[in-house]
């Protein structure tokens, strides 16, 4: 059995918190934090479980295996 380690990425909206793995594209969403952050993580294992299913698994695993991960935030302002 594989461990894969992803990013989540969590914003609130004005009707709830959406949530994001940047790493497969996955996005979900919930009420709460907690909520957004749980169904990302069910999102993802079946994206996971499907991936293996369609034997495209060895693709993803680079970028779900790396220790360096880093993320930044920004702003940008459109005139």
């Amino acid at each position: 059995m594989k461990i894969f380690g992803y990013t989540a990425v969590v914003w609130k909206e004005a009707e709830g918190y959406v949530s994001k793995c940047p790493e497969l594209g996955v996005a979900s969403c919930g009420d709460s934090f907690g909520d957004a952050v749980n169904n990302l993580r069910e999102a993802v294992q079946l994206y996971l479980e499907n991936a293996k299913e369609l034997n495209i698994i060895e693709d993803l695993e680079e970028s779900l295996t790396s220790k360096e991960k880093f993320t930044a935030h920004f702003e940008a302002t459109l005139p």
